[in-house]
């Protein structure tokens, strides 16, 4: 069996490979990833990887052509949902067209599933928990972009028969995690500026609500959305049962670095959800998911990494595509 993983040096895909490696050693991985947002370091070596962005049509169709492949696990984004609305075109092109490219090799070379990594973020201003029957109602460019790769990949399989099955993570952290990039991934960030001695900073009073998911408890139900029948056509929200305010997981990152005076600093609110977590009993129904890591766990395992990392430049966009309402700690 032939696996096809995009962002394969990210977060979900890297610990995916070495997951698969680990418990399915009969599967060939063939990885692409164009390391914008992650690293060559967090590709498993067993792998046959491939430096590509997927915008690059003819390159990546060579790999449908040179490998007989089964399965898609489209993981590739750039889920800076907050930055969205200033990088309007490179959120489109990197979430929507790339998906396009990928639902059009996948129909040519008759694909067996598609698994698609949508976002939480097409709930919108929906009302936590949010469910899969709710009225998608997405507040920014990044929502938008993943609501209109699920409706794609719906007409794709009543038109052509294409099986997939949308999984919608939410607050996913651990391992192998991008925290040098200052536009997502709050919980990384606050890694990477203690690690440097920064202030903690929150975005409004860090009373918004969400359920943190480690990496390692989604691996599993991952692996399932392609072998249980039922979860073709499906839309599944995979992620954490216990919802937290920014605050109390701040607190908890502070308990465990053992200084509960540590600095943090509070700035203006961003255009965001208030409370965005999840229901989780479908993906426990279909995908036999299990949350297992409780958030101060998670943590540990994600601080003793980090510390073991190289010092590496923090992403800072130098020119924004728009500056209009561009929030002053961003410019």
């Amino acid at each position: 069996m032939n696996i096809l993983i995009t962002g394969s040096a990210g977060l979900i895909g890297s610990n995916f490979s070495e997951w698969i490696l680990k418990n399915k050693p009969e599967i060939n991985i063939i990885g692409i990833d164009d390391l914008s947002g992650g690293y060559k370091e967090n590709v498993p070596k067993q792998i046959n990887f491939f430096r590509l962005n997927l915008l690059d049509y003819e390159k990546v169709e060579d790999i449908f052509k040179n490998f007989n492949i089964d399965y898609i696990y489209h993981f590739s984004a750039y889920a800076a949902e907050g930055l969205s609305p200033f990088i309007r075109k490179y959120n489109y092109n990197n979430n929507l067209l790339v998906t396009t490219n990928l639902i059009n090799l996948a129909i040519k070379y008759k694909i067996k599933k598609f698994v698609f990594t949508s976002s939480m973020a097409v709930y919108g201003k929906g009302n936590a928990p949010f469910n899969e029957k709710d009225l998608p109602r997405p507040i920014d460019p990044y929502g938008i972009a993943k609501l209109a790769c699920e409706m794609d990949l719906k007409i794709a399989k009543d038109q052509h028969g294409l099986e997939y099955c949308i999984i919608r993570p939410h607050n996913v952290y651990g391992v192998n995690q991008n925290i040098w990039d200052k536009y997502r991934n709050v919980l990384g960030i606050w890694i990477n500026q203690y690690l440097n001695n920064q202030a903690i900073t929150i975005y409004g009073d860090g009373e918004q609500e969400r359920a943190f998911t480690y990496i390692s408890d989604i691996m599993e139900p991952l692996w399932n959305a392609i072998v249980k029948k039922e979860s073709s056509g499906e839309i599944i929200n995979l992620g954490g049962i216990e919802e937290s305010t920014l605050n109390n997981a701040k607190d908890i990152l502070l308990e465990i670095i053992g200084d509960k005076n540590y600095p943090v600093e509070y700035l203006k609110e961003r255009h965001e959800v208030k409370k965005a977590w999840s229901t989780y009993q479908k993906s426990i129904d279909i995908l036999n998911f299990k949350h297992q890591t409780k958030l101060k766990d998670g943590l540990l395992i994600m601080l003793d990494w980090a510390k073991k990392q190289p010092k590496r430049e923090i992403k800072k966009w130098k020119n924004y595509e728009l500056e209009n309402n561009i929030y002053d700690y961003w410019k």
